[in-house]
């Protein structure tokens, strides 16, 4: 196993997945905590937690475990995968680095949440969205884990027990050598995490090359699907391809749950051709199982037509705010939530088994409704977002962070299917 990741989140999981996958790697993805004795024969492993936004011991100890499971496996590279967008909680992304690194004997790590294809660059040490500071964007506004700040050396000082240093971008540009000595520099200075600026795919090559031997990386896709690239090459490693995952066609559905400006494009687009049906939230809180199978009814009633019928939460952050006052965010998002984890049981019932989901807590919520446990990698959609098929039962799902896929991606997610 030459990497193994600790994802937390399962569409954060399913991006890096498809990104090892896609880049020559065969990967095994995890929902939640493999079993402690299984012993996988694969070149990548991404273990999907649901720890961003819970308590910091919490995500602590899973991501521990995860690790324990890893080293079992023979992993020879542990990637602590977090959002291109670094949100988190609060306490953030710091404390499992911190607890990561003390398990693996290490002082020190990096940063590098970069994502190109996607937008999501890093300059001096700052996280733009589209060439915008993260705090500038709609993140600010995020319902969870909204961000105020774009230095990834504040948020991580701020996070964390160590000091944060930067490789800055002409370094990478110098070669992987002066940004290996460019790191050696920083941990003699007593930094403990090093920000990597990166711009393009191939100042991540670059870093792939620089970091082969280091324990422990943080960050986003981008840097994982560069590391395969550089394993794949270097070691001559022979992919796996993602036919595998490939949907073979059934009865599909879409959910959203995400609230983020591009999903709201896409929702909106997809109403143009489809059929959808928005959730209540007042209805949720009231009776949520009766209102679930009366979704479920809806969507099954709207089945087989030319697209799939959509069940969505997703709205504006002006109506979302006025949802939030009424209810409360807490309470919103909790209801939402488990209206989606019933709904996605009882449109199984009724023989549903393609999914195409939206969000990150709403594919955390489905996918652990349905109980699959582990999916071969299939191929992209968008970037970052690929089919999965389970390796248990007849299930296939695409599993979308929020501002992931075009305007299109509902709809191109089925021009794929069969």
């Amino acid at each position: 196993m030459h990497i193994g990741v600790i994802a937390d989140d399962l569409t954060g999981a399913t991006d890096i997945a498809g990104f090892l996958a896609n880049n020559g790697l065969d990967t095994i993805q995890f929902m939640g905590l493999p079993e402690a004795d299984l012993r996988v024969d694969a070149g990548a492993a991404v273990v999907s937690l649901k720890s961003r936004s819970i308590p910091a011991a919490e995500a602590v100890d899973l991501s521990l475990r995860a690790l324990d499971w890893l080293g079992k496996n023979g992993c020879k590279q542990v990637f602590f995968k977090y959002c291109s967008t670094f949100d988190s909680t609060a306490a953030g992304n710091g404390p499992v680095t911190d607890a990561l690194l003390q398990a693996l004997g290490s002082d020190f790590t990096v940063l590098c949440p970069s994502l190109p294809v996607n937008g999501r660059t890093v300059e001096n040490g700052v996280l733009l969205v589209n060439g915008t500071p993260l705090a500038e964007t709609g993140m600010r506004h995020h319902p969870v884990n909204p961000m105020t700040d774009s230095n990834l050396v504040a948020l991580m000082e701020m996070q964390s027990d160590g000091k944060a240093g930067v490789v800055p971008l002409a370094t990478v540009r110098a070669g992987a050598g002066a940004v290996a000595d460019k790191l050696a520099e920083l941990e003699r200075s007593g930094v403990r995490y090093a920000v990597l600026d990166a711009v393009a795919d191939s100042d991540l090559d670059i870093l792939a090359a620089a970091l082969d031997a280091m324990p422990l990386l943080t960050g986003g896709s981008g840097l994982g699907g560069a590391r395969a690239r550089f394993i794949c090459t270097r070691h001559g490693v022979s992919g796996g391809g993602s036919e595998g995952g490939r949907p073979p066609g059934g009865k599909v559905v879409a959910l959203s749950g995400s609230c983020s400006e591009m999903t709201n494009r896409q929702v909106e687009t997809y109403l143009r051709t489809a059929e959808g049906l928005k959730i209540d939230v007042a209805r949720c809180l009231a009776d949520p199982d009766g209102y679930a199978d009366e979704l479920a009814a809806w969507a099954d009633a709207h089945a087989g037509g030319p697209l799939a019928p959509l069940v969505y939460a997703t709205v504006g952050k002006d109506e979302l705010a006025a949802i939030q006052q009424r209810f409360g965010a807490e309470a919103t998002s909790g209801a939402v939530e488990k209206l989606f984890t019933l709904l996605a049981v009882k449109l199984a019932d009724r023989g549903f088994d393609h999914f195409i989901v939206a969000g990150g807590e709403t594919s955390g919520a489905a996918t652990l409704a349905l109980g699959a446990k582990a999916f071969r990698l299939g191929p992209e959609i968008a970037p970052g977002v690929p089919w999965i098929r389970s390796l248990e039962r007849p299930l296939s799902m695409a599993l979308k962070s929020g501002n992931f896929g075009d305007e299109n991606f509902f709809t191109v997610a089925q021009e794929m299917i069969g």
